[in-house]
């Protein structure tokens, strides 16, 4: 897509809880690891955010709660990869 196309990302494709196991805590432990090991791989290949493509407004909630930012035209966020560097460093 042409949204990708201009600055290094890494995409979260997919990050999802079974409707039997949220508000347990566990969505912020995946998001936690999932920027981990994004991070950890920028170091080697170079990119400047995680970007997330919320599937509904509960998604859109969860992710600004952890400082995903809203790109305006596409319905995306994305966290800055020195926002993520200070989680782990």
């Amino acid at each position: 897509p042409n949204s990708y196309k201009s600055i290094p990302t890494t995409l979260l494709g997919r990050l999802a809880i079974d409707n039997r196991f949220q508000k347990q805590g566990i969505g912020k432990l995946l998001l936690v690891d999932a920027l981990k090991r994004s991070y950890e791989i920028s170091k080697s290949i170079g990119s400047f955010a995680v970007v997330v493509d919320p599937i509904d407004e509960d998604a859109v909630r969860f992710y600004d709660k952890y400082g995903f930012i809203k790109l305006p035209d596409s319905g995306k966020m994305f966290l800055p990869m020195n926002t993520i560097k200070g989680l782990f460093e």
